[in-house]
């Protein structure tokens, strides 16, 4: 599949899509948006991806918005693409159909991480960063604020004091302290970084029912902001009743007490059970 401004190869149920602008340290620009977007929408419709992984070509993962056209980078009004008003920032736009995904998703942080370059991995499940990597949630030092819903994202990753230490202060640091802060799993040598994440994707594409898989991601993301246990066991309840009826619960039990790899047959795309989604959309005004 050809895109603009990313790579996007699957091989054996694994998609890998790369942020492909090297010679602009891959920074975020409204291509970028779009293609990104689209692949998501390809990777849910494709039953042959189970695990999706992004990284950076080059040096860096994503430096950042592309700031190109100087001074008026963040002003929408003075923008030629689009009337003035306001308007969903693009990183948002794609935080939020990360957000949405319903296979689960690997940041391997190849280099910096800056900005929405770093804001848009905290849609996803797992970041996994070079030890050569650097962060930085910058905004303050640009003169605008956090964006691509990280206001959300962020201190349920890392606490609330941790994130604003990052984002009053704007530095930028080293993966050392991502880890330290919570905001990596996992920092590894640059050159094996691809391969640890296709082999943590690699356990789960080869091991789990897709659909489970699906509804543990939407599980586990919403009920961060649930009010009370009580939504999180009404959604357990339906999914345990639900799933296990399936053909894959018959499966995982059989294939378990016959000391064989189970073969799920359920499919995402077509195979959700009635109950999902569960939750209201929401829109933006």
């Amino acid at each position: 599949m050809d895109y603009e401004t990313i790579l996007y190869e699957v091989e054996d149920g694994i998609l890998t899509i790369t942020l492909n602008r090297p010679d602009k340290l891959n920074a975020f620009n409204e291509q970028m948006r779009r293609d990104m977007i689209d692949a998501c929408d390809q990777a849910d419709a494709d039953d042959d991806v189970k695990v999706v992984i992004v990284t950076g070509a080059g040096r860096a993962f994503c430096a950042g918005a592309d700031l190109s056209s100087g001074g008026k980078a963040f002003d929408a009004d003075k923008r030629s693409d689009r009337a003035s008003g306001l308007h969903p920032d693009g990183g948002g736009l794609l935080t939020l159909r990360l957000y949405e995904l319903n296979k689960p998703i690997i940041a391997a942080i190849n280099g910096a991480a800056v900005g929405v370059g770093v804001t848009m991995t905290l849609a996803m499940d797992i970041r996994l960063a070079a030890d050569v990597a650097k962060f930085g949630f910058v905004f303050a030092r640009r003169g605008i604020v956090p964006e691509a819903c990280s206001s959300y994202f962020l201190p349920r990753a890392v606490g609330i004091s941790q994130a604003l230490e990052w984002c009053y202060s704007g530095k930028v640091f080293p993966a050392a302290e991502a880890f330290e802060g919570g905001l990596v799993k996992k920092l590894i040598p640059k050159d094996d970084l691809l391969q640890t994440a296709r082999a943590m994707a690699r356990e789960i594409a080869d091991n789990t029912a897709p659909v489970s898989v699906a509804l543990v991601r939407h599980m586990m993301w919403r009920m961060l902001g649930a009010d009370h246990p009580m939504e999180a066991h009404k959604i357990d309840s339906r999914g345990v009743y639900h799933r296990g009826r399936s053909a894959d619960a018959k499966e995982g039990v059989e294939s378990f007490l016959e000391k064989r790899p189970a073969e799920f047959s359920g499919k995402v795309s077509s195979d959700m059970p009635e109950y999902f989604p569960w939750w209201t959309e929401r829109d933006f005004s």
